[in-house]
C-alpha cells in the first residue's frame, strides 16, 4: 500500500458521511476519500471500475446491503471497514468474522485504530470472512433444508444448494451443486412459495434461480443470466427489472 490510502466511503445517510470525511481528515490525513456513495447500487459500479485500498462501508442500507454488495462484487483485494449503528447482533457477527468495524457515532481512537490495522496488514482478500459474516448474521439460513417431494417420497435438500429450478408443466426440475439434479413432483411455484423468504428471484415462467449462485448477467433485449454451474438462462422481458433490482442495478444495465 502506497504513502495515501485511497477510500471510498458507502453509506445511505449524508451526514454519516460527511462526519467521517470530516473525522478522516483530521485524524487520519494519509487516508484519501475519493468518492462518496448513498447507495450500494453506485458504489457497486464503482468498485467494477476503479481501484481502490479501503473501503467504509455501512451495513444496513436500502434494497442491497454491505453485505450483499460484497458478494455480488466477488473477488476483491481492497480492505474493508464496516460501519454500524448499535446492534450488537451485528456486532458479535462481525467480531466472529474477524472483519474491521466502528460503531456509529464514530469515535476517533475506534478510526485511528482501525486505519492503522489496515496498513499493518496491508490489503487483503475478505472473501471467506464475508461468508463467515453472512453466515453469523443469519444463521437460521444456514444449513435450512427444503422438503421436496419426488416420485420415490420426500428429498430434504440443504437450501443453500440450489443452483436453479426449471419448471417443467406440473414438475420441476431442481439443479443443485456437484451436479446433482432432483425432479420435484410438483409445479414450480409451489416451491417458489417455499423459498420467499431466502435468496431466489423468478427471471422467467420457467425459471427461479438462487441469487447467491448467479455469476453473471448478459444485457440485451430482456438478456440472459451464466449460473454457477454454466447454465445460460434467458430473462423474461417482464422480470428483467425485477431481476436488476435484486442485484443491485435497477434500469442502469437495460
Amino acid at each position: 500500500m502506497s504513502n495515501k490510502i485511497r477510500s471510498i466511503i458507502i453509506d445511505d445517510e449524508n451526514h454519516c458521511i460527511d462526519s467521517l470525511k470530516v473525522l478522516l481528515k483530521k485524524h487520519c490525513p494519509e487516508v484519501t476519500v475519493d468518492e462518496s456513495f448513498n447507495t450500494a447500487k453506485e458504489g457497486l459500479l464503482f468498485l467494477k471500475q476503479n481501484p481502490i485500498d479501503l473501503l467504509f462501508l455501512d451495513i444496513e442500507m436500502p434494497w442491497m446491503n454491505g453485505i450483499e454488495l460484497l458478494t455480488i462484487l466477488g473477488e476483491f483485494n481492497f480492505s474493508v471497514i464496516f460501519t454500524t449503528a448499535h446492534d450488537q447482533y451485528a456486532i458479535q457477527a462481525l467480531r466472529l468474522s474477524a472483519i474491521d468495524y466502528l460503531l456509529k457515532p464514530i469515535d476517533p481512537r475506534d478510526l485511528k485504530q482501525a486505519v492503522s490495522r489496515i496498513i499493518q496488514q496491508e490489503s487483503r482478500g475478505y472473501v471467506d470472512g464475508i461468508k463467515n459474516l453472512q453466515h453469523n448474521l443469519n444463521p437460521a439460513k444456514s444449513n435450512h433444508r427444503v422438503g421436496i417431494p419426488t416420485r420415490d417420497g420426500i428429498d430434504y435438500i440443504l437450501i443453500e444448494d440450489i443452483i436453479y429450478c426449471e419448471a417443467d408443466s406440473n414438475y420441476a426440475h431442481l439443479y443443485l451443486i456437484g451436479n446433482k439434479h432432483i425432479i420435484m413432483s410438483k409445479p414450480l411455484k409451489e416451491l417458489e412459495k417455499q423459498l420467499a423468504s431466502y435468496d431466489f428471484c423468478r427471471i422467467h415462467q420457467s425459471y427461479l434461480i438462487n441469487i447467491n449462485h448467479l455469476v453473471k448477467y448478459i444485457r440485451g433485449n430482456a438478456g440472459y443470466v451464466i449460473m454457477i454451474n454454466d447454465a445460460h438462462l434467458n430473462v423474461s422481458r417482464a422480470k428483467k427489472q425485477e431481476l436488476l433490482l435484486r442485484i443491485g442495478f435497477e434500469s442502469t444495465l437495460s
